[in-house]
């Protein structure tokens, strides 16, 4: 017979591009005996996953490389590395017999006929359908979830936390340990009631006056406490064990159910059943003839059927609570909540995926026609006054009475052990997460059997926390809802996967749709706030402080979030939506391209244009240059994580744009050509200025040292991005002439780009802004200085420039401490003052723009405007083009916007377009240097388009 043959290992200069992922080796086919592959014949396709030893005559096999994608966290680690000793279960032993048993828990022989007796054989029929319908419906969304990848240990936890993320996962994952701490206690309180119905004071095993003591609440806490003492000693001593026997258990509470049914139909006369001394509602006024109270048995009968067929609702004789709809459905819900017990076992199943669908829809259809048959068998057949005051009454009515004692016994003791164990497991998920710091980092500790002894430990004090409050009736609307709230986290979960319409979620059991999971989502919401409305709202809020928690703090995973898919959903929707042909003035924002040389120096600049893109696109642009030929491998996809580490460390909303280029020019039109997509493309180019300048390292300053007990201590995320980009030198080389910087500007304009050059931001100190006393004014300049003649009119230029200064100035930060400034360049001589700025207040009042006008005389300089600049530009029609000027003006102009310029945080200047005879691009360049030298932080913009609209 042919063999499979492994796979040699490979030698590190073949490590596949999969990287630190562990990997599993297939090898199908055929080899010829005695062959052996070598690193000279064997063809490695990476890209495809295959190796080919040889291809002559297809003598050799062909190796598939399957990876098994798991997480880097350490917890899916650990789990890996424990996993393999402890999967020995199977189906049956390790999920149909957790599960029935945990169903059967206190309903079937304790609470049946309370449920039937209270609401009636219609409405227990209904609330049975009603449960069944959420349950049915969530064990698709679990089967679903758990065939589509490998389960590991923590069950639902793991299958929710993986599916939806660390944030849902842990808050959802805490809501369900609960919900087992309390299921564990509800079922020791059904054991403990069924010990003092029996070996109680009137019990039906004891004589009269004698009996275990019950003289008050505190006794039958001892009575809990030693049983649950005893589950806790098997659980750290034989908790698999018991998942190994939960098989045998299972046939006693068979055997057991069976003898019931047998004995209905067997006896078929009256028998008299006599009341429980503890009920106190039957014998208050009734001392005198205790022993005539009884209820009676009538064997199936019609006219007991018709007698018990509608709800009749009453006190219940254990808590005196009056019963109604939703207290009951609480008691019979939560006895039927074990359906993820199997999946709480996921660590110890051999095959996970398989297992739990087939063992869980087996034990949920086991279940139920277990229930349906005895529901209506004990409403046939016994009087509403026996259901409804007596818990166990069957063993009464049993042929042997002892077969139901053993199996309320087995039902509720082994339904307890199976909480506690999956809320163990659980816990132990949770520390291993590490999703709440070291709080939980003792419950990973675990056995050299893996068994997390101390998960069980902490879990059997909340237990015995919770078994203070008493009564199972009183325990069960909590362990109801939460519950249904981890039902409902489940059916959540599947649902976002299928609507994310992720390519990877492909699970082999198919029987689930989207509504099936609306569906259980909608009744496990609604059944939640029909049990207890408060109960229910103290779990969502419980539940939104652990996810905002949780959602604030930096997660030790790298588990995929369900969030991220199902954004990229609604946002690939919406951009097929966002047409830029229905684009409209009114709405337009600013969408801003910023090119980044090095972020060492750039860092005031970054944060200064996410202050102005006013919720609009904000990409951070690079171009490394080089030749793809030149690398192994993509250089780009090493650096761009760095970049990303940038924009987290300045808190900044940016996308990050890379690309390999021959030049920088070349390079900037493939960022302005496809930063973006769709109807979100950048319309801003902002460039930093070109000058001789010393750079300095801004990124220092954006250290923020965190204060300790003992010191400061330096923030992680400046160090990991300060080893990520290189320190700046002195003798580094600039990376374009000053010809190709003004090259950029002309390409920015060709391609229909707004232009923003920035220069002396390094200047720029937002906290001095906002501490100091007094106002900082934006300077706004609506002139072409270059062209003086011109400063009566306005273009788009001037627009651009007012709403960028506005939009800075309704920025929170800014909008306190700044005032806006518009300077109105006149000369007095030949203008009318007043009648200008009357017409520009007008002009800025029908813009909205609150801003103060500053009038600025420059008469000194008006015999620099020759006669024939007016004649040639009486229009303002070449408004927008370069005009060389005399140096003498040009030192004149800066020297006047200095001295207006004291309370100065940023001014906006006109940017003429580049002259187009590239000739003079040194002098076009060394004018703009000329005129912002030694000013504050200056922006200089050329505007293309309408920004602005006096309309409504």
């Amino acid at each position: 017979m042919e063999q499979l043959q492994p796979v040699p290992s490979m030698s590190e200069d073949r490590r596949p591009i999969l990287g630190d992922e562990i990997e599993d080796h297939y090898d199908y086919g055929s080899s010829t005996p005695g062959a052996e592959s070598s690193d000279s014949t064997q063809e490695n396709h990476q890209g495809l996953g295959i190796h080919r030893q040889s291809l002559a005559g297809l003598t050799q096999p062909l190796t598939f490389r399957v990876p098994r994608s798991l997480s880097t966290a350490a917890g899916d680690k650990n789990r890996q590395n424990e996993s393999g000793a402890r999967r020995t279960l199977g189906t049956f032993s390790g999920v149909f017999c957790p599960i029935a048993l945990s169903m059967f828990s206190t309903l079937l022989f304790l609470r049946g006929g309370f449920v039937v007796g209270q609401a009636g054989i219609l409405e227990a029929i209904a609330q049975l359908f009603i449960a069944y319908i959420i349950l049915v419906l969530t064990v698709l969304s679990i089967c679903a979830i758990s065939t589509n990848g490998a389960v590991e240990g923590g069950g639902a936890y793991y299958m929710i936390s993986r599916a939806l993320g660390p944030e849902f996962g842990g808050s959802i994952g805490f809501l369900f340990y609960v919900a087992n701490v309390l299921a564990c206690a509800l079922y020791i309180s059904g054991f403990v009631e069924g010990i003092l119905q029996n070996f109680g004071p009137g019990g039906t095993y004891v004589s009269d006056g004698g009996g275990l003591p019950d003289g008050s609440d505190w006794w039958k806490y001892l009575y809990a406490t030693v049983v649950l003492f005893f589950c806790l000693i098997v659980c750290i001593i034989g908790g698999a064990m018991f998942a190994r026997t939960s098989a045998f258990i299972l046939l006693i509470v068979v055997i057991c159910l069976l003898s019931v049914i047998i004995s209905i139909f067997a006896i078929n006369h009256d028998i008299p059943v006599k009341i429980p001394i503890t009920n106190q509602i039957v014998y208050s006024g009734n001392s005198s003839d205790v022993a005539n109270i009884t209820g009676n048995y009538t064997g199936l009968r019609e006219l007991t059927f018709r007698n018990n067929l509608y709800e009749n609702y009453t006190k219940d004789y254990n808590t005196g609570d009056e019963m109604n709809f939703a207290t009951v459905f609480a008691i019979l819900f939560s006895s039927v909540t074990g359906i993820l017990n199997g999946a709480n076992m996921s660590g110890e199943l051999k095959d996970p995926s398989k297992s739990i669908p087939k063992g869980t829809l087996a034990a949920v259809g086991f279940t139920f026609v277990s229930y349906l048959v005895i529901s209506i068998l004990i409403g046939g057949s016994c009087s509403r006054f026996l259901l409804t005051n007596d818990y166990v009454f069957l063993q009464q009515i049993n042929l042997w009475g002892p077969f139901v004692v053993i199996g309320i016994f087995a039902a509720t003791l082994s339904a307890a052990l199976g909480n506690l164990i999956g809320a163990s497991r659980i816990l132990e998920a949770l520390g291993v997460d590490e999703l709440f710091w070291i709080f939980l980092k003792p419950a990973t500790k675990t056995s050299k059997g893996g068994n997390p002894y101390m998960a069980v430990i902490i879990s059997w004090a909340l237990v015995q926390l919770v078994l203070l409050v008493g009564s199972l009736n009183a325990i069960a609307p909590a362990t109801s809802v939460f519950f249904l709230l981890s039902y409902a986290a489940v059916n959540l979960a599947c649902l976002a996967l299928e609507l994310a319409s992720a390519p990877n979620f492909r699970p082999t059991f198919r029987y689930f749709t989207w509504y099936t999971c609306v569906l259980a989502l909608l009744g496990c919401m609604i059944m939640c706030f029909l049990i207890s409305a408060v109960y229910t709202s103290i779990a969502l809020v419980i539940m939104l402080l652990l996810v905002i928690l949780l959602h604030f703090r930096s997660l030790p995973t790298s588990w995929g979030s369900i969030s991220q898919a199902l954004i990229f959903h609604q946002v690939r929707k919406y951009l097929l939506m966002l047409d830029s042909r229905k684009a409209h003035v009114k709405y337009w924002r600013p969408q801003i391209l910023l090119m980044v040389a090095n972020p060492r120096q750039s860092c005031e600049l970054i944060d200064f244009i996410n202050d102005i893109k006013k919720s609009g696109l904000y990409v951070l642009g690079h171009v490394k240059i080089g030749k793809l030929e030149d690398y192994p491998s993509d250089p780009i996809l090493d650096i761009y994580p760095h970049w990303l580490s940038l924009v987290d460390h300045l808190k900044i909303k940016a996308f990050v744009e890379i690309t390999l280029s021959r030049s920088v020019n070349e390079g900037l039109q493939h960022l302005v050509r496809v930063s973006g997509i769709g109807g979100m493309k950048p319309n801003t180019v902002c460039l930093g200025f070109y000058d001789n300048a010393e750079p300095s390292d801004s990124l220092v300053k954006t250290k923020v040292r965190k204060r300790k007990l003992l010191g400061d201590v330096e923030n992680c995320s400046y160090r990991k991005v300060d080893s990520y980009f290189e320190a700046i030198r002195e003798d580094d080389p600039k990376k374009l002439t000053g010809f190709e910087y003004v090259k950029l500007i002309q390409d920015c304009l060709k391609l229909q780009k707004n232009v923003c050059i920035c220069r002396n931001f390094n200047q720029l100190n937002k906290q001095k802004i906002s501490e100091e006393d007094g106002m900082y004014y934006i300077d706004v300049w609506p002139v072409n200085l270059f062209r003086p003649e011109t400063a009566s009119f306005f273009d788009n230029t001037c627009l651009f420039m007012l709403q960028l200064a506005c939009v800075l100035n309704m920025v929170p930060k800014w909008r306190g401490k700044t005032t806006l400034r518009v300077f109105l360049c006149i000369n007095a001589q030949s203008d009318n003052t007043i009648q200008k700025e009357q017409k520009l207040e007008m002009f800025l009042r029908q813009l909205r723009i609150l801003a103060k006008i500053q009038i600025v005389s420059w008469d000194h300089l008006q015999h620099y405007i020759t006669n024939k600049s007016l004649e040639e530009d009486s229009d303002g029609s070449h408004m927008h083009e370069f005009q060389e000027v005399s140096e003498e003006f040009i030192k004149s102009i800066n020297e006047l916007i200095q001295a207006n310029s004291s309370r100065t945080a940023v001014s906006f200047f006109y940017l003429p377009k580049p002259p187009t005879d590239s000739t003079q691009f040194s002098t076009y360049l060394s004018h703009l240097d000329a005129l912002t030298t030694n000013l504050q932080p200056s922006v200089m913009i050329h505007g293309l388009h309408p920004v602005t609209s006096t309309t409504l």
